[in-house]
């Protein structure tokens, strides 16, 4: 295309010097439109194959038939320079916009280079590089440094570090030993890592995330379907109007045949839906490749208009908030030291299968001395009750110090609280909690910074917890003790409140939050690096589990609708404006290329600089 618009502008140049000297006008007609008609037909041969083509396939009113059409009036009126300069306009404007796109694309095809090209499978005969397609659940497959990792599955042997950054966004690689779980999609560090399979490749992680960035386009905006339909409207009627322009004035009012013609040519040329068509799909698909730099998928673009109104965010706590990891938060002894205290709760927990039990039995970090204990009994909902070298021990909550007559204070705690008593003697209480999330409160902040109204939080954990967490965010209501029926209920209320003033969104784990991600207006799935249920169910998908993007997530959609907007009224206003001028008689064609290819370009333009976020804010 490049070398066809560099041949018809030499062309075209030198027909206008010779045309400039005279020499032209000394030659027959049909030889001076000859001379014209190899240039246009090197610049402009393929648009009008394809507007033939589509008025046999019943397409007739697109871009194509306009420059078609526009073009050959103007070749039948004499106006051979502009005929040929106008298509040839045209042509460098679709080239500029082809650019745009595939710039655009490169933005989110770069994730397309985590797809692997090989596995190295291990066989009877050594190592055997096969197609990842081909490699079956449980089979050996050996990755070397700076190799990408082919499918999901479990180390078996070595250690490495994995960089996730084409996945997560995020440049900190991550540790993988034997026993780990890794990921497809991954770079392999310095260490070989052998490792068993443990997913079909169109069931791993790769798989997945490629098929959504695929299918992204698809799930359009209301303003991009309404530019679609628009557009289906717009170009027959302004071809219309064009016919009764080169009609009525000449047969009515008895005027100039080639003034009316040539003010028709202009109509045609400026009203080319192109800047609408092409910048507006434009803009949303760099404002999801920003967002994918984040390390954030997000499904289609209807999704990213649906986030710049949001209104109302809806959060899980644990796993989304909290880190989802129980441990021993503080040690508060009374009457005795921190380490004997947990010395005697890991002993008083030895047997116990419960989560606090792990908890506690992890901090002490040695195995508990099972000669040392006695009988123990489990005391349901209330402790364990045993004895630790022949002395009564009760651990327990406060329930269980009331009914022994053990007086303890009663702590206020994100999480459980276990006391312990030795012979009818406080001494001291162990707190177990998930803990809050690194720059969490920050992250909600900046959340309403970016416009949202209400944060709610849902969680099926105790209220006294749930409460202490709301208060440290710094959020708007919280609602604890509930089953998934009961977040789809409060999410369900939330979404008749907001009603038509904004969205709401709910973040989850994506584990055992489908329902609600899939009732709100978006889904939002956190910390869901590998989780099907995560990219199944949600509509917003972000690879880490750092909460902090969703603000950056909010600030993109923001940016990249404000592009939008300025784009529709800036080309329909400049593209109105020429189309009365020309009807008045003071417009040209060469202010018609500008009411085309000029607002084109300038509206692409503008879609560009979604491509320049996605930076971390």
């Amino acid at each position: 295309m490049l070398m066809r618009i560099l041949v018809a502008a030499a062309g075209l140049i030198a027909l206008l010097v010779l045309d400039h000297l005279g020499t032209l006008a000394a030659l027959p007609g049909l030889v001076r439109l000859g001379l014209y008609l190899i240039p246009y037909a090197v610049i402009g041969w393929d648009i009008l194959a394809n507007a033939v083509r589509n008025i046999l396939h019943g397409q007739v009113f697109d871009e194509n038939f306009l420059m078609a059409v526009a073009t050959l009036a103007a070749f039948g009126i004499g106006e051979y320079p502009e005929a040929v300069a106008v298509m040839l306009l045209y042509q460098i404007g679709e080239l500029f916009q082809s650019y745009a796109v595939g710039k655009s694309r490169k933005s989110i095809s770069d994730l397309m280079d985590i797809a692997p090209e090989f596995a190295n499978l291990e066989t009877e005969d050594g190592l055997e590089q096969a197609d990842p397609e081909d490699v079956a659940v449980g089979s050996i497959i050996v990755i070397k440094p700076g190799e990408r990792v082919p499918l999901d599955g479990t180390v078996l042997s070595g250690e490495s570090l994995l960089d996730t950054a084409a996945l997560t966004g995020e440049s900190v690689p991550r540790r993988a030993s034997a026993g780990d779980d890794v990921i497809s999609g991954c770079v392999n560090g310095s260490g070989t890592l052998r490792v068993q399979t443990t997913k079909v490749y169109e069931d791993s992680t790769v798989s997945r995330i490629l098929e959504l960035v695929e299918n992204a386009s698809s799930k359009k905006a209301r303003v991009e379907t309404f530019i679609t339909r628009f557009a289906r409207i717009y170009t027959p009627v302004v071809t219309i109007l064009a016919v009764l322009l080169a009609l009525v004035p000449p047969l009515v009012l008895h005027q100039s045949w080639s003034q009316w013609i040539r003010t028709a040519c202009i109509f045609l040329v400026v009203s080319c839906p192109c800047a609408l068509v092409i910048s507006v799909p434009l803009g949303f698909f760099g404002g999801i490749g920003a967002c994918s730099k984040l390390g954030v998928l997000v499904k289609g673009s209807n999704y990213l208009e649906f986030l710049s109104s949001l209104r109302t965010l809806v959060l899980d706590k644990t796993g989304t908030v909290t880190k989802g990891e129980f441990k021993v938060a503080r040690i508060l002894p009374q009457e005795t030291d921190e380490q004997t205290l947990l010395e005697l709760a890991a002993h008083g927990e030895a047997y116990s299968t419960h989560p606090i039990a792990q908890s506690i039995r992890e901090a002490y970090g040695r195995q508990p001395e099972l000669s040392r204990l006695g009988q123990t009994q489990e005391l349901s909902g209330r402790g364990i009750e045993t004895t630790l070298d022949g002395r009564q021990l009760l651990l327990g909550n406060a329930t269980l110090m009331q009914e022994r007559s053990i007086p303890c204070p009663v702590l206020e705690s994100m999480g459980t609280v276990v006391y312990c008593a030795m012979d009818g003697r406080y001494l001291g209480a162990i707190e177990i909690a998930d803990s809050l999330k690194p720059g969490a409160a920050e992250a909600l902040a900046a959340v309403k910074a970016q416009g949202v109204e209400q944060t709610v939080m849902l969680t099926g954990d105790r209220r006294e917890a749930a409460e202490l967490v709301g208060a440290r965010l710094g959020i708007d209501q919280v609602h604890a003790e509930l089953l998934p029926g009961d977040k789809v209920a409060h999410v369900e209320r939330l979404l008749a409140e907001t009603g038509e003033r904004g969205k709401l969104a709910f973040v989850g784990d994506g584990l055992n939050d489908a329902p609600v991600l899939s009732r709100a207006d978006v889904g939002i799935a956190m910390g869901s690096l590998g989780s099907d249920a995560a990219i199944e169910a949600a509509d917003v998908v972000i690879m880490d589990d750092d909460i902090g993007k969703i603000a950056s997530t909010i600030a993109i959609s923001k940016k990249t609708m404000r592009i939008v907007r300025q784009n529709i009224v800036f080309a329909l206003a400049v593209k109105l404006l020429i189309m009365v001028l020309g009807v008045v008689g003071l417009a040209n064609m060469w202010l018609a290329v500008f009411g085309d290819v000029g607002v084109s370009i300038i509206a692409i333009l503008n879609s560009m600089r979604t491509l320049r976020m996605g930076k971390r804010r």
